[in-house]
């Protein structure tokens, strides 16, 4: 059907061109003289060509609550890239069903360039959780680029008496069924992350899932609960402050605005290695020259240096890309979360 609306798309429009030239008059005549609704003929447009993009707003939908690690970086981002495309970029903020709502609404998208997701590592491990995916990261997502990664992190409240990896381990193992942890939700990255410590430490440990990074962090904060798992950013100044304790980041290597913070693997967990993917990506079929011009506009606003120090001081590590590659490391990802997934025996009501 894409190809076919396409076809007659490019069709329909060369007549109006030829008839009333590019306006929204002709547009609409094309539309009541072939019989097909102006939605499809913008979509067989959107995947056909992208001359003057953008030519309106653009939607940047984020899969999360505002005030998390990834609605940060997508607002950094979203008020450069108005500044260079010169049309307003709008962050529309979609937390339900574990992102689902976002990353559907994304994929379902005209393709033309307008509307655009910028997702964490959710993105892959989403449709790991669910016997019926709601969509696949691969086949309904033209990448864009890469943007950053960081660690998750495993901390815990000051009145905890555990000072690094071993020893929470060890105090967990002492008294089981006590100890709970606290993520931004279920099957999120952080809470595979820490399953994957359980796994590996062989300990009892309770997952209490939040909406959000933002509210695990009160949490534990008010020690209402003693352990969380978020990705690194939202807990970076109270670590610092001596709010909350530190007690190991899962990358493979340390990070570079908590180098006094080992990873899970100098801790004895080789296995357990988690970061969250920081993406930018459109739908399907969106034509490579609006891909292109993306891509070319991240990458000049990443090399800026009040971006840069801006990401770098919460955490962030800037890794922009290509769409190539990009889309290999939505692959490795998905193999890599789908391990834990299925060893956890995670899943998740979507």
């Amino acid at each position: 059907m894409a190809v076919f609306t396409a076809g007659i798309g490019q069709a329909i429009e060369s007549r109006a061109r030829a008839a009333t030239g590019r306006t929204l008059g002709g547009w609409l005549v094309a539309c009541a003289l072939t019989g097909i609704a102006p939605a499809a003929l913008a979509q067989a447009k959107g995947a056909t060509a992208s001359d003057g993009f953008p030519i309106r707003p653009i939607r940047l939908m984020v899969p999360f609550a505002p005030g998390g690690p990834t609605d940060f970086i997508a607002r950094v981002v979203a008020g450069r890239l108005a500044d260079r495309l010169g049309q307003p970029v709008v962050v529309d903020n979609r937390a339900g069903a574990s992102g689902n709502i976002a990353i559907q609404t994304v994929a379902k998208a005209v393709p033309d360039g307008h509307t655009l997701l910028f997702s964490s590592s959710n993105l892959v491990s989403n449709p790991l959780l669910s016997a019926t995916p709601p969509f696949d990261p691969v086949r309904d997502f033209a990448p864009i680029s890469y943007v950053a990664v960081s660690p998750n992190i495993v901390f815990v409240h000051p009145s905890v008496p555990a000072k690094n990896a071993a020893e929470l381990v060890a105090l967990i193992r002492a008294q089981p069924g006590k100890f709970s942890f606290g993520t931004p939700g279920a099957g999120t990255t952080p809470h595979i992350a820490c399953e994957a410590l359980r796994l590996a430490a062989g300990v009892d440990l309770q997952h209490v899932p939040y909406n959000g990074a933002a509210p695990v962090v009160s949490a534990v904060l008010g020690n209402q609960i003693p352990i969380g798992c978020t990705a690194l950013p939202p807990t970076v100044s109270h670590v610092k402050s001596g709010a909350l304790r530190a007690i190991a980041v899962t990358s493979a290597r340390r990070s570079a605005v908590l180098t006094d913070v080992p990873t899970l693997v100098e801790s004895g967990f080789p296995s357990v290695i988690a970061d969250n993917m920081q993406a930018l990506l459109a739908p399907a079929r969106t034509p490579q020259s609006v891909v292109r011009r993306l891509n070319a506009e991240v990458k000049a606003i990443l090399s800026e240096p009040d971006v840069r120090d801006r990401l770098l001081a919460v955490g962030f590590d800037l890794h922009a890309s290509t769409p190539e590659v990009l889309a290999r490391i939505v692959r490795e990802e998905t193999e890599r979360y789908g391990k834990t997934i299925r060893a956890a025996g995670i899943k998740v009501e979507q």
